[in-house]
Protein backbone atom coordinates (compact mmCIF):
# COMPACT_ATOMS: atom_id res chain seq x y z
CA UNK A 1 0.00 0.00 0.00
CA UNK A 2 2.60 2.31 0.74
CA UNK A 3 4.46 2.27 -2.36
CA UNK A 4 1.49 2.28 -4.18
CA UNK A 5 0.22 5.96 -2.43
CA UNK A 6 4.27 6.69 -3.04
CA UNK A 7 3.89 5.82 -6.93
CA UNK A 8 0.58 8.14 -7.16
CA UNK A 9 1.90 11.20 -5.87
CA UNK A 10 4.87 10.71 -7.69
CA UNK A 11 2.82 10.67 -10.76
CA UNK A 12 0.65 13.36 -9.59
CA UNK A 13 3.47 15.67 -9.18
CA UNK A 14 5.04 14.56 -12.32
CA UNK A 15 1.77 15.29 -14.10
CA UNK A 16 1.18 18.92 -12.37
CA UNK A 17 4.87 20.05 -13.02
CA UNK A 18 4.56 19.19 -16.58
CA UNK A 19 1.78 20.97 -16.90
CA UNK A 20 3.11 24.03 -15.62
CA UNK A 21 6.53 23.74 -17.06
CA UNK A 22 4.53 24.05 -20.52
CA UNK A 23 2.25 26.54 -19.99
CA UNK A 24 4.94 28.73 -17.51
CA UNK A 25 8.36 28.51 -20.03
CA UNK A 26 6.20 28.49 -23.22
CA UNK A 27 7.15 31.74 -25.13
CA UNK A 28 5.13 33.56 -27.45
CA UNK A 29 7.25 32.97 -30.62
CA UNK A 30 7.57 35.41 -33.57
CA UNK A 31 7.36 33.96 -37.16
CA UNK A 32 10.72 35.13 -39.05
CA UNK A 33 8.42 38.23 -41.06
CA UNK A 34 7.69 39.68 -37.70
CA UNK A 35 11.65 39.52 -36.65
CA UNK A 36 12.81 40.36 -39.88
CA UNK A 37 9.85 43.53 -39.87
CA UNK A 38 11.19 44.74 -36.74
CA UNK A 39 14.81 44.64 -36.87
CA UNK A 40 14.21 46.58 -40.06
CA UNK A 41 12.18 49.22 -38.31
CA UNK A 42 14.71 49.43 -35.54
CA UNK A 43 17.76 49.94 -37.52
CA UNK A 44 15.60 52.92 -39.49
CA UNK A 45 15.44 54.40 -36.25
CA UNK A 46 18.53 54.40 -35.00
CA UNK A 47 20.10 55.84 -38.01
CA UNK A 48 17.75 58.24 -37.82
CA UNK A 49 18.37 59.00 -33.86
CA UNK A 50 21.88 59.10 -34.67
CA UNK A 51 21.65 61.78 -37.40
CA UNK A 52 19.68 63.80 -34.72
CA UNK A 53 22.40 63.33 -32.46
CA UNK A 54 25.29 64.61 -34.98
CA UNK A 55 22.87 67.55 -35.84
CA UNK A 56 22.31 68.15 -32.14
CA UNK A 57 26.20 67.94 -31.44
CA UNK A 58 25.79 65.05 -28.86
CA UNK A 59 28.96 63.43 -27.88
CA UNK A 60 31.13 61.34 -30.11
CA UNK A 61 30.27 58.12 -27.65
CA UNK A 62 27.08 58.80 -27.26
CA UNK A 63 26.21 58.87 -31.05
CA UNK A 64 28.89 56.37 -31.81
CA UNK A 65 26.91 53.94 -29.41
CA UNK A 66 23.60 54.63 -31.39
CA UNK A 67 25.04 53.31 -35.01
CA UNK A 68 26.54 50.53 -33.25
CA UNK A 69 22.66 49.53 -31.80
CA UNK A 70 22.06 50.24 -35.27
CA UNK A 71 24.62 47.81 -36.82
CA UNK A 72 23.20 44.90 -34.19
CA UNK A 73 19.76 44.98 -35.10
CA UNK A 74 20.74 44.98 -39.37
CA UNK A 75 21.84 41.48 -38.51
CA UNK A 76 18.41 40.48 -38.07
CA UNK A 77 17.46 42.33 -41.28
CA UNK A 78 17.45 39.47 -43.77
CA UNK A 79 16.26 39.06 -46.66
CA UNK A 80 17.18 37.57 -49.60
CA UNK A 81 16.92 39.94 -52.43
CA UNK A 82 18.55 42.69 -50.26
CA UNK A 83 21.09 40.68 -48.84
CA UNK A 84 24.12 42.58 -50.61
CA UNK A 85 22.38 45.98 -50.24
CA UNK A 86 22.37 45.30 -46.68
CA UNK A 87 25.94 44.63 -46.70
CA UNK A 88 26.87 47.91 -48.52
CA UNK A 89 24.37 49.84 -46.11
CA UNK A 90 26.24 47.85 -42.69
CA UNK A 91 29.81 48.64 -44.35
CA UNK A 92 28.16 52.67 -44.35
CA UNK A 93 27.48 52.23 -40.48
CA UNK A 94 31.06 51.18 -39.91
CA UNK A 95 32.94 54.19 -42.02
CA UNK A 96 30.07 56.56 -40.35
CA UNK A 97 31.18 55.67 -36.94
CA UNK A 98 34.55 55.61 -37.88
CA UNK A 99 34.03 59.05 -38.65
CA UNK A 100 32.36 60.09 -35.46
CA UNK A 101 35.27 58.64 -33.70
CA UNK A 102 37.41 60.44 -35.67
CA UNK A 103 35.25 64.07 -35.15
CA UNK A 104 34.06 63.98 -38.31
CA UNK A 105 30.60 64.92 -38.02
CA UNK A 106 29.91 65.96 -41.46
CA UNK A 107 31.17 62.79 -43.19
CA UNK A 108 29.65 60.53 -40.62
CA UNK A 109 26.21 62.50 -41.31
CA UNK A 110 26.69 62.24 -44.88
CA UNK A 111 27.07 58.66 -44.77
CA UNK A 112 24.42 58.35 -42.24
CA UNK A 113 21.81 59.83 -44.51
CA UNK A 114 22.76 57.49 -47.37
CA UNK A 115 22.71 54.62 -45.43
CA UNK A 116 19.38 55.12 -44.12
CA UNK A 117 18.39 55.93 -47.77
CA UNK A 118 19.57 52.16 -48.71
CA UNK A 119 17.64 50.75 -45.34
CA UNK A 120 14.55 52.42 -46.27
CA UNK A 121 14.51 50.85 -49.86
CA UNK A 122 15.51 47.66 -48.28
CA UNK A 123 12.36 47.79 -46.21
CA UNK A 124 10.06 48.70 -49.12
CA UNK A 125 11.60 46.09 -51.23
CA UNK A 126 10.73 43.77 -48.14
CA UNK A 127 7.32 45.29 -47.55
CA UNK A 128 6.37 44.19 -51.38
CA UNK A 129 7.38 40.52 -51.09
CA UNK A 130 5.63 40.06 -47.97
Amino acid sequence: MKVLKKIAVSVAIAISMAAVSSTTFAAEKKDGNAVVREAAENTISKIEEAISLIEKGASKDETSNTIAEARQYQKEFRYELTERLRQRANDKLRVAREAVENGDNKSAEETLRASLAQFKEMKVTYDAGH
